[in-house]
């Protein structure tokens, strides 16, 4: 029964049985699994005396070094499922799992590959952030040193209107001096005649 059970393992990677039989049936898995991770003829043919499929064990061989080859044991896990609707036996699934160590190396590479990209994010933001402070700062100098042109520029303005209107007030009281001599002209040489 338990040769049957461990070659539908194997062909299935999981099954459905009672909680007895399944811990029974992971101390043949994880001896023929170790078996197939030595991989020599001598283990090929102990397999096959267990295993009933000559399939089944040229994939058990194939796949366990790549499925188990870093870890020494835990080959299998078993899943408790409840009670069996006729019996009320307690039932559970056996399954084949996979090393976890390859999953986590690609995670870690992942995590590795992301966090140098967010390091890369980071400094860019922060190249932009000084480049936006300096151009600010220039900007702040810059309209400064306009706003004083400005400023300048108006007081100049300013004092060119002034020594204008004190030319056009110095013209006009010349004109106005000139228009009273000529008036006082005029009405001299009618009093000498």
């Amino acid at each position: 029964m338990f040769r049957n059970m461990v070659t539908s393992l194997f062909k299935h990677e999981r099954i459905r049985t009672t909680d007895v039989k399944a811990k029974e049936l992971r101390r043949w898995a994880d001896n023929l699994i170790t078996l197939a991770k030595r991989g020599d003829v001598h283990a090929r043919r102990q397999a096959l005396s267990i295993i009933r499929e000559k399939k089944v064990v040229y994939k058990l061989f194939a796949e366990a070094v790549e499925r188990y080859g870093s870890v020494s044991g835990g080959y299998t896990r078993i899943v408790k499922l409840g009670r069996r609707p006729g019996d009320a036996a307690p039932i559970s699934l056996i399954e084949l799992i996979y090393s976890e160590e390859g999953k986590k190396k690609k995670k870690k590479e992942k995590k590795a590959k992301v966090s140098v990209e967010k390091k890369q994010v980071v400094e860019k933001k922060e190249a932009e952030e000084k480049k936006t402070e300096e151009k600010k700062e220039t900007t702040s100098e810059e309209e400064a040193a306009e706003e004083k042109k400005v400023i300048l520029d108006k007081e100049e303005d300013m004092a060119e209107e002034k020594e204008v209107e004190v030319k056009t007030e110095s013209t006009t009281e010349s004109k106005e001096s000139e228009a009273k001599k000529a008036e006082d002209d005029v009405e001299d040489p009618e009093v000498k005649e």
